[in-house]
């Protein structure tokens, strides 16, 4: 994978972790202005996330990579976007945009267990080579 390196939000926090995945995972948006982006198909995703926080955990990580790989990787490789539960039962539909947006909520719920706080900062999804969007919500 070609070393990205995407705009972050300004923050106080002592400690900045990213961290680069990719899935492969199909969609189509049902919607009559959508285009070719109606019928199914599907995309490597690339993602990036951006976590913050002020205190390690006794292991010396802010978060262990591992944890985020299986919060997004492990959840939306090689599967239909459209039947996951974020987006079928919300009735949403798995465009760029609310796709960061849902990796966003999802770690962020995952994060809430730990006792060093760390926080959800942004989600980047590349959808292309040559298209990306960026989530995030006030801390």
């Amino acid at each position: 994978m070609l070393q990205q390196f995407y705009p972050v939000a300004p923050h106080n926090f002592k400690f900045e972790l990213n961290k680069d995945m990719q899935f492969a995972a199909a969609h189509y948006i049902d919607h009559p202005t959508a285009g070719k982006c109606q019928n199914v198909h599907g995309h490597t995703y690339f993602a990036n996330v951006t976590i913050v926080g002020n205190e390690l955990m006794d292991n010396g990580f802010l978060i262990n990579f591992q944890e985020l790989k299986k919060a997004v990787h492990g959840k939306y490789d090689h599967t239909m976007m459209n039947e996951h539960d974020e987006f079928k039962f919300e009735q949403i539909e798995p465009s760029t945009e609310n796709v960061a947006k849902a990796i966003y909520q999802a770690l962020k719920q995952e994060l809430s267990k730990y006792d060093n706080d760390p926080q959800v900062l942004q989600v980047i999804v590349r959808e292309t080579p040559t298209s990306y969007v960026t989530y995030k919500e006030g801390l």
